[in-house]
């Protein structure tokens, strides 16, 4: 079953993306904080992993930074997904190594399909030997 882990401070979005992955089967992982988020990282090899930008302590770009420096998570889809969008996050965001950045509020269906869409890059990079 592939894993998701989500890093969020406010609990109602962990339990979005948990609601809407749940649903479709795949296991959610729960982190609060950027030090959580790392630990869980670790401890899980997650095949897809949403960071939230501002959070307490260790924030979405320290984590990915941190994530990055792993040869597992060159690979590894992240999403950065946040409520506190400030100009010019998105373009930071891109040049810091996230996949995608999403900003809050979003429709269910396109934070979905974009996780889907993920999910499925990484199953077939695995599968062909490449990084997404």
């Amino acid at each position: 079953m592939k894993q998701i882990l989500v890093a969020d401070d406010k609990a109602g979005g962990r339990e979005l993306i948990r609601a809407i992955m749940a649903h479709s089967g795949y296991t959610v992982i729960e982190a609060a904080n950027g030090a959580e988020a790392l630990a869980c990282a670790r401890a899980s090899d997650p095949d897809l992993i949403i960071l939230d930008i501002y959070m307490p302590g260790l924030d979405g770009f320290a984590v990915l930074t941190e994530l990055r420096r792993d040869e597992k998570f060159k690979s590894t889809p992240v999403i950065a997904l946040t409520a506190c969008a400030m100009a010019g996050d998105d373009e930071r965001a891109n040049a810091a190594g996230f996949n995608i950045y999403l900003a809050k509020p979003i429709s269910i269906a396109v934070l979905r399909k974009e996780m889907l869409r993920f999910l499925e890059l990484k199953a077939a990079s695995r599968a062909a030997g490449c990084a997404v």
